[in-house]
């Protein structure tokens, strides 16, 4: 029986993070999870609420009593958050800025740890993230970091609004991934920074379809090593 993998996929915003950890996920039958939904969960519970962002023990709070799950719905994993589609929700600029924000505090990484381990038990994942091969999987068999220029980010971005039918600046989008950059990058918790054994892949210049093959190249070599 061919052994069962944990797969991360680390990067910034808007580096094809999502699509090509669900098409990578497909292509070996794995279960690809979206660790960045838990923290946007978090960010609309956040901003329903009314809550101090800045506040650990409001924010231990609302993670103790998140009710998250995933749910396939044909081609689409629906994010459910007590018990309504949010899915779309957690995915406005000013969720994933405020996302970026509480993923720093350290009551929200401790309270989402354990859950993302759980998730991987077994492996047969493709997970996906900013820390996932640094922090919450640093075992992982096989780890990639995916990232492309800034402008190549800020318009893959405008063009995913632009098809879910919503309007944004694009110089304002891209600003706003800059500034998560430089958030997330500078954070002392847990940085987005690629893990030593993480294999770079620059999709700046590359299609969707060139990324997926170069990754399975490399998850295959790593089922069936070359004899030494």
């Amino acid at each position: 029986m061919e052994r069962k993998l944990v797969i991360t996929i680390d990067g910034p915003s808007g580096a094809g993070k999502s699509t090509l950890s669900k098409l990578l996920a497909e292509k070996l039958d794995y279960t690809y999870i979206d660790s960045g939904a838990l923290y946007r969960a978090v960010a609309l519970q956040v901003q329903e609420h009314g809550a101090d962002p800045d506040d650990d023990d409001a924010l231990r709070r609302l993670c103790g009593n998140l009710a998250i799950s995933f749910r396939r719905e044909h081609d689409r994993l629906a994010v459910m958050l007590e018990g309504r589609d949010v899915t779309d929700a957690i995915r406005a600029p000013e969720i994933s800025m405020l996302a970026s924000r509480v993923s720093a505090r350290k009551s929200v990484r401790d309270a989402l740890l354990d859950v993302q381990r759980r998730l991987g038990e077994g492996g047969g994942i493709v997970v996906e993230g900013r820390d996932m091969g640094t922090v919450v999987f640093p075992d992982a068999d096989v780890k990639f970091f995916l990232h492309a220029s800034l402008e190549t980010r800020g318009t893959r971005r405008f063009r995913q609004y632009r098809a879910q039918g919503r309007q944004y600046d694009i110089g304002t989008i891209t600003r706003d991934i800059e500034q998560r950059d430089s958030d997330d990058s500078g954070r002392a918790l847990s940085p987005l920074k690629p893990a030593p054994d993480a294999r770079m892949i620059d999709s700046t210049d590359m299609s969707i379809e060139e990324v997926v093959a170069e990754m399975l190249k490399t998850v295959h070599r790593h089922l069936s090593p070359s004899p030494k």
